[in-house]
């Protein structure tokens, strides 16, 4: 009998299985272990938690090192995702800008529109004029109540008010004449004075409409086509809000500029073909199924995505001490979403959401770095370490363990950083490697909900949302209700909640539950559905999917609450029987590339022994 240990090293996490093999080939599973990649998959950053995975997975058997004849582990390519922003047209503003960052407590309702003014200089106001009052720091809201009044008695129009402090309610009911107060502006300092300037303050339960609106912007300031070309990005980044401040600059002070999102370069076997990036996720797919088998990729230089995909390959380069020259782009997956990009200058963090292409490349790298991570991993555990085969292929030996499977069947391995496909028949597995899983999904979530929270986004994806609406139940994104004993947070109470396995977090955010169930499941339709699907018509006979009988779910995002339910959906209509593998009848959909690995080395070692 000799002891082995197969090690699956994932883009998030690695997997071990321990086995006993005997001479005829049979194999005893015994245990596995599962812990968290250290370091870019297939580098010598991931001995650490190879070693780590391999002694958890020893002492769950009751066995050690000493006892090991052989390591096996697969061939780990490296997926790194990027995102390539589609052309945009950026304001900058130089001197001034806006202000529409959504207090919570607004004060008055209303639109108004004058020059702003220092508060200590409403006394020297002429009669008759229209002012917006600029409240900074250290103003008492009653002192601000009672001098906007006094000017407002010598017959100063003071139509809107700025404020510096948490004061917008208290100054406006202490008003003879209630005007829009927009406050918490922490860089009131920096509002310039003595410039038209419009502040717009919606009733609770609606938005703002004049200042949201490129024309109504426009018509309160008396702009041409081509300044309300210009101020139209700023319209959209208040578009939702309940309140809002534009002040004009003089003219000269806003200009635009484009940012290209330039072309990418799809390197096929017998054909080229470039594709602009702004023609959107479809375009860009469809172009890359005209050329397939994808050889190589290359960006425009100069661009978004020249940019980006230098980035990927200067990376693979450092990591796995490749030439740069020698790196190639395996595959690329497109996905259209929205990023919000800040308007430069603002005072508040405004920002506004614009059209974007998230790209996902796959690099395709020499054996020559699997070869240095094998070497770390002898000196490391001072055992024979053996490079297995492609990850599709033993999971599809890992996939035949579970219970109810047979040849033909196909599989689909979810992962962090890209989806794997593979059918075998009789004696024979076609597998494909693509670039794009979870991720890109959670990037694309962390992207468009501009969470700016890699660890939040992550949960969103995983776990179902909830709206806390008492201190003692929430409300599920089913629509039911669930109760609690204790009080909830207080920071839970009136927010969107994320039910994740260590609690309940609170969403950061002013969406509302509904949009954000809606950007999560729509990033996982376009990353993990798609790719699914093109994934298993490279694999199918004569890319017929109806040729597929059976579809096995594997890998760590199997284990998603909505994902597998999605893929089976899109597929049911073709006959296709799909469902959550269930590795060993013990591992559900993990552990499937580690089992594959020891049950192919123990297939060498039944040929070997027959021979």
């Amino acid at each position: 009998m000799t002891l082995v240990v197969g090690v699956d090293i994932g883009n998030s996490t690695t997997e071990a299985c321990v086995a006993e093999i005997a001479p005829g080939g049979h194999v005893t599973y015994l245990s596995g272990a599962l812990t968290p990649t250290s370091g870019v998959k297939g580098t010598t950053d991931n001995v650490p938690g190879v070693v780590e995975v391999v002694r958890r997975a020893l002492s769950s058997a009751g066995r050690g090192v000493r006892e090991l004849s052989a390591v096996l582990v697969n061939e780990a390519t490296p997926v790194i995702s990027g995102l390539a922003m589609e052309t945009i047209t950026e304001t900058i503003v130089t001197e001034s800008t806006m202000i529409g960052h959504n207090p919570d407590t607004p004060g008055g309702v209303g639109l108004g529109v004058g020059e702003t003014v220092a508060f200590g200089s409403l006394d020297g106001c002429v009669p008759g004029s229209k002012v917006i009052c600029v409240v900074g720091s250290g103003v008492d809201f009653e002192d601000a109540a009672a001098g906007i009044d006094a000017a407002v008695a010598r017959g100063v129009e003071v139509t809107g008010a700025i404020v510096h402090a948490d004061d917008a309610t208290l100054i406006a009911n202490r008003l003879s004449r209630p005007i829009p107060v927009v406050d918490e502006v922490t860089l009131v300092e920096k509002v310039p004075l003595g410039m038209p300037a419009a502040v717009e303050v919606a009733e609770p339960g609606r938005t703002i409409r004049t200042l949201s609106n490129s024309y109504g912007i426009a018509t309160v300031f008396d702009l041409d086509a081509e300044q309300t070309r210009m101020i139209a990005p700023v319209a959209r980044a208040l578009v939702g809000n309940r309140s809002a401040v534009v002040v004009r600059t003089p003219s000269g002070d806003v200009t635009g500029r484009r940012i290209p999102a330039g072309s990418l370069t799809l390197i096929g076997e017998q054909v080229n073909r470039s594709v602009a990036i702004d023609a959107g996720a479809a375009e860009i797919m469809a172009t890359l199924r005209r050329v397939r088998p994808l050889t190589d990729a290359t960006g425009e230089p100069g661009t978004h995505v020249g940019g980006m995909l230098a980035r990927v390959r200067d990376t693979m380069s450092e990591l796995t001490g490749t030439a740069v020259g020698a790196v190639r782009i395996q595959d690329v997956l497109a996905v259209d979403t929205f990023v919000p990009q800040e308007v430069t200058g603002a005072l508040a963090g405004e920002f506004a959401l614009e059209n974007a292409v998230a790209l996902a490349a796959m690099v395709r790298t020499s054996r020559g770095p699997m070869r240095l991570l094998a070497e770390k991993l002898r000196e490391a555990l001072g055992v024979e370490v053996l490079i297995g085969g492609v990850e599709a292929d033993m999971a599809v030996l890992g996939a035949l363990t579970t219970p109810g499977t047979g040849r033909p069947v196909a599989i689909l391995d979810l992962g962090g950083g890209s989806t794997d496909a593979a059918v075998a028949g009789d004696g024979v597995v076609r597998s494909v490697h693509l670039a794009g899983a979870g991720d890109l999904v959670t990037k694309l979530i962390d992207s468009e909900l501009g969470l700016d929270n890699r660890e939040l986004a992550e949960d969103i994806k995983k776990y179902p949302l909830a709206k806390a609406e008492s201190f003692f139940h929430v409300r599920m994104e089913d629509g039911t209700a669930r109760f609690f004993d204790e009080p909830l947070p207080a920071e839970a109470f009136a927010r969107v909640v994320v039910l994740s396995e260590s609690g309940m977090r609170p969403v950061p955010t002013r969406h509302n539950l509904e949009k954000i169930r809606q950007v999560r499941r729509a990033a996982k339709h376009k990353v993990f559905v798609v790719n699914a699907v093109r994934a298993l018509e490279q694999v199918a006979p004569g890319g017929n999917l109806r040729q597929i009988g059976f579809v096995v779910v594997l890998g760590g995002s199997a284990l998603d609450f909505e994902i597998p339910d999605m893929i089976a959906e899109a597929v049911a209509g073709m006959g296709i029987v799909c469902g959550t593998g269930n590795v060993r009848g013990s591992e559900g959909p993990r552990n499937a590339v580690a089992t594959g690995l020891v049950a192919s080395h123990a297939l060498a070692v039944s040929l070997e022994t027959a021979g």
